[in-house]
């Protein structure tokens, strides 16, 4: 029998604050998974935190007027009864219940793929385990399996997902990060003394996945104390926040319910550009850089570039300045790597890289033909709203069933659809186009005759991922053969903190599509970022063209572009390297291998 854990409560006559209420009522909601409860009970606890972080407010100046708390949206008549109750008590009965019946450490085990709500319980009705270490040690012993519903192989998948979960623990896809400083940026920007706010680290530098967040401000705060503590009381009072780590004159840090630690540094304006310099980072590219700054009789830290010898400031506000300083063009963020990027601007032979603008179309989306939320004409318009000069829809084919894939028939009425939108749509091309299985023996989904029809058409795995790596190579170099396809979708069928890439020869398949002519696709979605930017340094190296998509299934999607295009950054690619950077017309050229 497990030790019991004492419950945890806020003591009496405490003053509660909006944060920390939420974070009971979003145990309580995810206890009430594990327990199997009403799944609207379980909404309702969670919509009431929500509206409790976004409250402006104190909830404890409006505890005494029950019709204020009602004035809340999210807030009804059994929650207004659990505010009082928290207030009155210090503690809420339902919390403290389901915490002395489960345990605060199941709330971990939710993280682990493929251990539900219902598989927890299971758990700890069979076993009286209710952490990680103790489910993992009745899957290496062969327990697991015993249970209904269970057996060896999900045994192993759940050990699989624990170490994964071990390697990624407090690593964050890039849309979430970049989310957390939007709202970072909203909460404070426009406060009296404010004047910038600017992300750095992993997050500036594009990484694909980020773990602290470093979030610079610049302005009259560090000349007035009463501005800046109100800076600093929005900071640790910042939706989500759980912990404030540290609260300094100069530096705040917080830790939010996701587990994301964000760092804020408050900074005078004429050391924006060291700062920013030192804390975008990456420490390999600072310990060059500092090297350089040495041999040439100077000083460099996150306040400024400085003399030796007298300590004379010679540039602090502009990271150009700096770079200028050292004898340096100026490198973009992306490439501080240290991957030769300082030998390359020293030699002013660094690359123009890819922009956001150069992108004329983004062509690997869905409908609701098959698991998209949207129809060819609403995707069509939220393309042209973009500026874009074309785009695809490339629905699924059959082999998803999952997904409503499109069998020869449904297709070939698909592409009549595409093509009669096409023609009422004006201000955008509308090509047709298809996501076509890769099967597990390298045949396609659908019949050449259909894949004729098409302006473009994706190959892509979606389907035994374990295989062999010389048979996933085998499938994939057969797939290249068909003269149909135009590029590889998602190449390596990776899902970042979820799922690793499958294995294959990468060099031998990329050495295929640069004599088919057949391109590569960069997924821009932020849980897949596939191809990785080594992988397309790589496929640069080899000749091989670079389609940039969304992969969106909903209109909303197309915006994530911008961190497919970071990567591409990082991966030193130019327009020229990316071919829907082209003219419709040549793209539609690219699309048939005529590159």
């Amino acid at each position: 029998m497990a030790e019991q854990e004492a419950p945890t409560t806020v003591p009496p006559q405490t003053r509660l604050d909006n944060r920390s209420i939420a974070n009971v009522f979003y145990e309580v909601a995810d206890l009430m998974e594990i327990n199997n409860d009403d799944s609207f009970r379980i909404r309702s606890y969670r919509r009431a935190a929500e509206a409790l972080e976004a409250l402006p407010r104190p909830v404890s100046e409006l505890i005494a007027d029950p019709r204020k708390l009602l004035e809340i949206p999210g807030i009804g008549k059994g929650m207004c009864a659990n505010l009082q109750e928290l207030f009155r008590e210090g503690k809420l009965r339902v919390h403290t219940e389901l915490l002395e019946k489960y345990r605060p450490s199941m709330l971990e085990l939710l993280k682990i793929q493929g251990l539900g709500p219902k598989t927890i319980a299971l758990l700890w009705s069979a076993y009286q385990v209710c952490d990680l270490a103790g489910v993992e040690k009745l899957a290496r012993e062969g327990k697991i399996r015993e249970l209904p519903r269970m057996g060896e192989k999900q045994e192993q998948k759940i050990l699989k997902s624990i170490e994964q979960y071990r390697q990624v623990a407090g690593r964050f896809h890039l849309d979430e990060a970049d989310r957390v400083a939007e709202k970072l940026l909203a909460a404070i920007g426009g406060m009296p003394g404010v004047e910038k706010i600017t992300p750095a680290g992993s997050l500036r530098r594009g990484r694909e996945t980020v773990g602290d967040l470093d979030i610079l401000v610049t302005g009259a705060i560090h000349e007035n104390l009463a501005e800046r503590e109100a800076v600093i009381d929005r900071i640790v009072n910042f939706a989500g926040v759980i912990e404030v780590l540290a609260r300094g004159e100069n530096k705040v840090s917080i830790k939010l319910r996701t587990g994301m630690q964000v760092d804020v540094r408050l900074l005078p304006p004429d050391s924006l550009g060291a700062a920013l310099q030192y804390f975008t980072g990456s420490k390999q590219h600072n310990v060059t850089l500092r090297q350089r700054a040495l041999k040439m009789g100077y000083t460099l830290s996150e306040y400024a570039l400085a003399r030796l010898d007298n300590g004379e400031r010679v540039a602090a506000a502009t990271e150009q300045e700096i770079y200028a300083r050292l004898g340096l063009d100026y490198i973009e963020p992306e490439l501080r790597e240290n991957c030769g990027e300082i030998e390359a601007a020293a030699e002013h032979r660094l690359p123009s890289l890819v922009r956001i603008e150069d992108i004329q179309g983004d062509v690997h989306m869905h409908t609701v033909e098959t698991d998209g939320r949207n129809t060819i004409e609403e995707m069509a318009e939220a393309a042209r709203a973009r500026g874009y000069q074309y785009m695809a829809i490339t629905d699924h084919s059959k082999n998803l069933a999952f997904a409503n894939g499109l069998d020869d028939r449904r297709a070939a009425e698909h592409i009549r659809k595409i093509r009669a939108a096409n023609h009422r749509i004006e201000g955008i091309r509308i090509f047709a186009g298809i996501e076509v299985d890769i099967l597990q023996d390298g045949q396609l989904d659908l019949s050449d005759d259909v894949l004729a029809e098409m302006d473009l058409v994706i190959g892509s795995v979606h389907s035994y991922f374990q295989m062999d790596p010389q048979q996933m190579t085998d499938r994939l170099l057969r797939a290249l053969e068909n003269s149909h396809i135009s590029f590889l979708g998602h190449p390596t069928g990776r899902i970042l903190l979820r799922r690793d890439a499958y294995a294959f020869d990468i060099d031998a398949v990329l050495r295929a599509a640069a004599r088919h002519h057949v391109a590569m696709e960069h997924n821009a979605y932020p849980d897949r970022l596939d191809l990785c930017d080594r992988h397309l340094r790589l496929a640069r190296e080899h000749g091989v063209k670079i389609v940039i998509n969304t992969d969106a299934h909903h209109t909303s999607h197309m915006e994530k572009i911008r961190y497919g295009v970071l990567q591409l950054r990082r991966a030193w690619l130019t327009k020229a390297d990316v071919l829907n950077t082209r003219s419709t017309d040549d793209f539609a050229r690219a699309m048939k291998r005529q590159w």
